[in-house]
């Protein structure tokens, strides 16, 4: 089963963090057990298989917030949500600030490709919302400078998550556990359906 395949479902069910685990295999299920969260210190459950994943979701949906703020800002002014300069200047800032850590740009630059394209999916969905019932629409108009700066704080702390997490990516339980971190994030935020698919795009290639 693909990977976001598996995380839809898991969050559109809105299936618990314990559930989850107890569906896992064995070896997903030893970093969740009780005794383990509670003795191990903090800086070991942060170096964790689910401890490296963890931060991905957690950063992924905060990233997603900003498109509400983002489709705010484009509603009304008949500007398109697809921005390629944008999107470039992007892809090339993670890359370069992946190189300067170590890490792989190739991998960051897809990981952000899958960023933006989840951006997209909320933007678009919010203005068809908002087309179909006018009276939800925004009233105010963010001010969309201030938002990227927002967005571009989360991106340096989503390419220093992806330089950390090398090992628990590419690991064969990697899919399982950001399962559960993203269903957690899910019930964190209270994810409605839209912010839910859009999670599950963002962290498409994560995993592999």
């Amino acid at each position: 089963m693909q990977l976001t395949t598996s995380i839809r479902s898991a969050l559109i069910a809105g299936a618990a963090a314990t559930a989850l685990f107890t569906g896992a295999t064995g070896a997903v299920a030893a970093p969740a057990a009780p005794s383990a969260a509670a003795t191990a210190p903090a800086s070991a459950a942060a170096h964790s298989p689910y401890g490296q994943l963890r931060p991905l979701a957690v950063l992924s949906a905060e990233r997603l917030a900003t498109a509400d703020l983002v489709a705010a800002a484009k509603w009304g002014t008949g500007g398109p949500v697809d921005d390629p300069a944008r999107e470039q200047e992007v892809l090339r800032a993670v890359a370069e600030q992946a190189r300067q850590l170590g890490a792989d740009p190739e991998v960051t630059v897809r990981f952000f490709r899958d960023q933006i394209e989840a951006n997209k999916i909320v933007q678009r969905g919010l203005h068809r919302a908002w087309d179909a019932d006018p009276g939800r629409a925004p009233t105010e108009r963010p001010d969309l400078g201030q938002v990227r700066k927002e967005i571009n704080r989360i991106n340096h702390e989503l390419v220093q998550a992806v330089a950390d997490s090398p090992q628990a990516r590419s690991a064969p339980y990697c899919a399982p556990l950001l399962t559960v971190a993203a269903a957690r994030v899910r019930h964190e935020r209270h994810l409605d359906a839209l912010h839910t698919s859009a999670l599950a795009r963002s962290l498409r290639s994560v995993c592999g």
